[in-house]
């Protein structure tokens, strides 16, 4: 899609800083930079030159790259001018490339929505790189990579293209609906379905530990009150993140620690301490606990010695003994106060959630699931009309036709108009 317009923005983040980057899309962009440097350096080559505003007045000194139509981000003619990153500077060359003809500022994320427009980028991978700005821990590193790197895209097109050849058989054998057809295509057609169905289902399975990995696996710590759940939490978090006293109660919310363990993201939750009471205020913290603790991926539950967690327990729940430090040094008992069994119970956290993460598939969001899931039931019940004969094939090939569109919705290819806006409202200025 051809825009009439060039856009600028700061691409790095505002503020002081060694090097800052400004960068301008669109048809003027050779221009912008014959306006401030005097000649436009040859393509993908580095040229370190002086920039003047239109009075001739020096601006900076900044190193310049330009690169043509179709070899760039956006797919158009781009430059980037490498600046001082003073703000003044920043702001001096903004100014003069705001007063040239044809340039505006750009719209937050408008120069990712251009690489989408142009063919350079599918919206899987706009959505991998919007997740790959944001990533915080390795694992959000790798995940986000993998997306931006198209294998999303390359996995729903290996799907697609079973299902367009699976289509192409059943309309050949309509075509020829009143002649006789040699081959029965029926175990091949069905062959396919099944292939791309599994496929299908293991990456829907797959979603929500992506999306966890994404978003952050939540791990609540729960026990009865003054049982030393916030001093553990404190020593988990290497801070004094929750309050903590002799007093029974004193935590009345959830508090939120966010902790990078092994590369995963994961959020520590301390919870109100469970028990009947008749404080309005205790009784909103303990059902808020009670609530969270439900929803958690993990639970660490702090018990007496001679107590049992109040708690169903499900697989993976970890309990531990409270305050090792004044009942002895049994191998289940953790205490925040001295550090003892904190380590081991680290561990035990990150093997249990490293495992989970490694269910993780390449679909990372709920939109890819809903499509996929969407795609799978047009596959059950084109299978199902399969069973009837030849008669209703017409009914199946209109089947797939549907489930190729919802595996085209992932990528951008169709229905997607309307999340554009808030996809790439996400995405900084400059990007």
């Amino acid at each position: 899609m051809a825009h009439t317009d060039t856009i600028f923005a700061l691409a790095t983040a505002p503020g002081k800083s060694g090097v800052a980057v400004v960068r301008v899309s669109g048809p003027a962009a050779a221009d912008a930079v014959r306006a401030l440097a005097g000649s436009v350096p040859k393509p993908r080559m580095a040229s370190l030159k002086l920039l003047r505003d239109g009075d001739g007045r020096r601006l900076d000194q900044a190193l310049i790259l330009f690169f043509e139509a179709g070899k760039s981000f956006t797919g158009e003619e781009v430059a980037e001018f490498q600046l001082h990153g003073s703000v003044a500077v920043v702001n001096a060359v903004l100014r003069q490339l705001g007063d040239l003809p044809g340039l505006r500022h750009a719209e937050a994320g408008e120069f990712t929505r251009r690489a989408l427009e142009n063919g350079n980028m599918d919206l899987a991978q706009v959505e991998g790189l919007a997740d790959l700005i944001e990533a915080e821990t390795e694992a959000q590193r790798q995940q986000a990579l993998r997306v931006l790197s198209g294998d999303l895209g390359d996995l729903a097109e290996t799907w697609r293209r079973d299902l367009i050849r699976a289509a192409a058989l059943l309309e050949a054998t309509i075509d020829f609906a009143d002649e006789e057809v040699p081959v029965d295509v029926t175990p091949e057609v069905t062959a396919l379905l099944r292939g791309v169905d599994a496929n299908l289902a293991r990456e829907v399975a797959g979603v929500a530990t992506a999306e966890r990995i994404r978003q952050g696996f939540e791990v609540a710590i729960l026990g009865a009150p003054n049982v030393g759940k916030s001093t553990l939490l404190n020593a988990l978090a290497g801070r004094e993140a929750a309050i903590t006293s002799e007093f029974a109660g004193t935590t009345r919310d959830v508090i939120e620690v966010r902790m990078d363990l092994n590369g995963l993201p994961v959020t520590l939750l301390d919870t109100a301490g469970l028990r009947e009471t008749d404080d309005v205020v205790e009784s909103i913290g303990i059902e808020r606990a009670r609530s969270r603790a439900v929803a958690a991926d993990l639970r660490v539950f702090l018990v007496d010695s001679d107590e049992s967690p109040e708690f169903d327990m499900r697989p993976g729940d970890i309990v531990r003994r409270a305050k090792a430090d004044l009942h002895g040094s049994a191998e289940d008992a953790v205490s925040g106060k001295t550090g003892q069994g904190v380590d081991a119970l680290v561990a035990e956290i990150t093997r249990q959630l490293s495992s989970r993460a490694q269910e993780s598939g390449i679909a990372t969001r709920e939109r890819h699931r809903l499509a996929m899931q969407r795609a799978s039931a047009c596959l059950n019940a084109a299978r199902s009309v399969l069973e009837s004969g030849p008669d209703l094939y017409d009914i199946a090939a209109e089947e797939l036709r549907t489930a190729i569109r919802a595996l085209d919705s992932i990528v951008g290819r169709v229905d997607v108009e309307n999340l554009l806006d808030e996809i790439f409202s996400s995405f900084c200025i400059g990007k």
